[in-house]
């Protein structure tokens, strides 16, 4: 265990050193929680995007920070991240008109969504458990596949969840699968065939991002939903769809992600030195485009414009909890934490470092919260789903 730390240390000296080191500014209760628009930077165009044989190649983590002087920039430069992601990575979330082209409505407790593009109609159902106290309209957690966190924490609350069953979608993997679909036969690709090779978690974080434009619509009359307080969890596969999700959407409040992986918050670049981990080359390739991996493994991983810890950052401003479990080896948990200490200098950049935090304990069994891991869990919720941030 010691050699392990030394060498996770060694790799931190080499990878977080390309980092821009800026000093916090005051005034952060003028910095956002939450966002009442899916993307803030829509207006900007995506930036100009290398061949990967032009890419220079970056042994450090890449400066989340490149080009922010103050805040007003932060918007233009989670765009570029997003685009880098979307272009190299796991494919294009195509922007919706939720006016024109989402209809949804309330069938006793469950959300349905019908989204229309291109002539043809996805369905989204989702249903909503209502707290038994408290008053409407209440917080809400979406699980990503499922709400592994300990229930009696939203039960003892007046917090509302729901479950977002991606498989509406775009399957799980490409492995394992039942019902004999690849990509271009997912739901999704009806609406957007010109997307066949998406990767899936571009098309899961859109799906989320459709059930989202329904509570906006129906409003919180109909839903009962406070959609300035929505949060979104998950653990393991799910763990990174949440991250995906909750990066890609302004309008969550509070992402939690349950020991993701690696292709979650964990930085290719150090899971690239770590061994048998799931590393670039070792993920399933349902969830990112295949070019990823044609263009991207091996030492060509330093080629790579962005690293996952600018996926963390883009959920910056609003709040963000990474949890770890490093008796499961093949999450890559050490590459995680560089990760983690990397995104952290974005919040800690303008003074609001207290709404990230990282978490790994071992001593339990995947997807099992450890006791020791329930107070912060909790904190993150009363203060940013209960709103008890904003009271300070």
């Amino acid at each position: 265990m010691n050699t392990k730390k030394v060498v996770l240390s060694a790799v931190k000296t080499v990878l977080v050193t390309g980092l821009v080191s800026l000093s916090a500014c005051s005034g952060n209760k003028e910095i956002p929680l939450v966002y009442e628009v899916e993307n803030t930077g829509a207006e900007y165009a995506w930036p100009e995007m290398p061949t990967v044989e032009n890419l220079p190649v970056i042994k450090e983590l890449p400066d989340a920070l490149e080009g922010v002087k103050s805040f007003s920039d932060w918007s233009r430069r989670r765009s570029e991240i997003a685009a880098m992601i979307q272009h190299y990575g796991i494919g294009k979330k195509p922007a919706v008109n939720k006016e024109e082209q989402v209809k949804a409505r309330m069938s006793e407790d469950t959300l349905i969504v019908d989204v229309t593009v291109n002539g043809e109609t996805l369905t989204l159902r989702s249903k909503i458990s209502y707290p038994k106290d408290g008053v409407a309209p209440y917080p809400l957690m979406i699980g990503t596949s499922n709400i592994s966190l300990p229930r009696d924490m939203f039960q003892s609350r007046p917090i509302a969840t729901m479950v977002y069953t991606e498989s509406q979608v775009n399957s799980y993997s490409q492995f394992f699968r039942r019902d004999g679909k690849t990509r271009g036969d997912y739901e999704f690709d009806r609406l957007y065939p010109e997307l066949k090779d998406n990767g899936a978690y571009s098309e899961w974080a859109w799906g989320l991002s459709r059930l989202i434009d329904g509570l906006q619509l129906l409003g919180p009359e109909v839903t009962k939903i406070d959609t300035k307080h929505i949060g979104v969890t998950g653990c393991s596969y799910a763990g990174k769809m949440a991250l995906f999700c909750g990066a890609f959407d302004e309008r969550v409040a509070l992402t939690i992600a349950q020991e993701p992986g690696g292709g979650g918050a964990a930085a290719w670049r150090v899971s690239h030195v770590m061994g048998e981990v799931e590393s670039l080359e070792r993920t399933d390739y349902n969830w990112f485009m295949e070019s990823q991996k044609e263009n991207f493994q091996g030492e060509n991983v330093y080629r790579l414009p962005y690293d996952h810890h600018e996926l963390c950052a883009m959920v910056f401003p609003r709040a963000l909890l990474l949890l770890g479990n490093p008796d499961y080896v093949w999450l890559a948990d050490s590459a995680m934490q560089v990760s983690y200490e990397a995104a952290h200098k974005v919040w800690e950049r303008f003074g609001v470092g207290d709404r990230m935090a990282c978490d790994i304990i071992g001593g339990h069994g995947h997807c099992q919260l450890h006791e020791s891991q329930r107070p912060i869990v909790e904190s993150f919720i009363d203060r940013f789903l209960m709103g008890k941030e904003e009271e300070k």
